[in-house]
Formats: C-alpha cells, sequence, structure tokens
C-alpha cells in the first residue's frame, strides 16, 4: 500500500474564527476576551454561565472593561426530553437561556450561530438578543422561561424577527458566540 503523502493546508478553524472577530473587535475599540474555541456541555448551561461573566463585565471590569466582546466557539447540547414539543437548535437555547439570565440588563448583546448556516435542523444559523429582548417577548404575550423549558428558541426568536438566516455556508468551524457587554447609559 502507498503511503498517503499530501500537503494540505487548513483554511478556517474554529481559533480562526474567534481571532478574525478579535481583530474586527480591536478595530472597533472594544476589547475582545477569547474564552476558548472547544466550550461544551449543556447549550442552557453555558448561557447561564457566559451570563455571569458579562454581568462581572459590566459590574467590575472583569475580566475586561466595557466595551469588550467575549468570545467563545465549540458545540454545545440540547438534551430532549420525551415529548418535548419545541424547535430549535444549541446556539438559540443558548441565547435563549443568557437571555433569560440577563433579565434585560443594560448593555449586553450577543449573537450565537452554527458557521455551517444550520443551527440543529432549523433554517436559521442561530439568533440574535439585546436588552430589549424580555420587553419584545412579552408585548408578544410569550414566555420566555417556558419556551427554554420547552426547548423551543427557534418559535420565540422566530416571532421576535431575531433569527439570523444565512443558508448553507458550506463550511463549518463549529459554533460562534459573542456577548457584547458597552458601558450602559
Amino acid at each position: 500500500a502507498a503511503a498517503f503523502d499530501a500537503d494540505y493546508r487548513l483554511i478556517a478553524t474554529p481559533q480562526m474564527s474567534l481571532l478574525a472577530a478579535a481583530r474586527v473587535a480591536e478595530r472597533a475599540g472594544v476589547t475582545p476576551v477569547l474564552l476558548g474555541d472547544a466550550l461544551e456541555g449543556e447549550a442552557a448551561q453555558l448561557g447561564i454561565a457566559m451570563a455571569g461573566i458579562a454581568r462581572a463585565t459590566a459590574a467590575h471590569g472583569t475580566p475586561a472593561p466595557a466595551p469588550a466582546v467575549l468570545l467563545s466557539g465549540g458545540e454545545t447540547t440540547v438534551t430532549i426530553g420525551q415529548g418535548d414539543p419545541g424547535r430549535g437548535g444549541r446556539n438559540t437555547e443558548f441565547l435563549l437561556s443568557l437571555a433569560v439570565a440577563l433579565r434585560g440588563q443594560p448593555g449586553i448583546h450577543a449573537l450565537a450561530a452554527d458557521t455551517d448556516g444550520i443551527d440543529g435542523t432549523e433554517d436559521a444559523a442561530g439568533a440574535i438578543i439585546g436588552p430589549d429582548l424580555p420587553q419584545r417577548v412579552a408585548e408578544l404575550g410569550l414566555d420566555m422561561r417556558a419556551a427554554l423549558a420547552g426547548h423551543d428558541s427557534y418559535s420565540l426568536f422566530d416571532a421576535t424577527d431575531s433569527l439570523i438566516r444565512t443558508g448553507p455556508t458550506l463550511t463549518n468551524v463549529n459554533d460562534f458566540r459573542a456577548v457584547l457587554v458597552v458601558p450602559a447609559g
């Protein structure tokens, strides 16, 4: 058998996507905080943890003073129970959990998306949130906690026009998450 000895070059990796986002943030005067390109675990739990880091950034300037963007990648999971009726993927579940934990805190915005353009089995790559999400959800008569408990993040973000739809990107370097913390004012 002939040995396979081919040269190859990676054109995109999870870390490369985070570094590129960090460069964009720096050019915009925002301090990037890279939290890692291989974060795993339950999406909802990561949302709670990331809310804590964002609140610390806003209140205490740690791990960096605002304006700062918390960047992370990797692929989380969503454990679905039998009979859960909801729609959504790990990125929208992460964002919904983050939004519930933040309770509309001013100055914190976030984006989470799968770089292949498909979050789970839905037609969206992910979604974007801001401090106004709880009010917009309430005005529509929806319940963020109930949507999270039912794993129905897609429906909630669809109703609030918060989904990111890119179509297939024909590349995949895991999920991309950015939590922007700006001085509230």
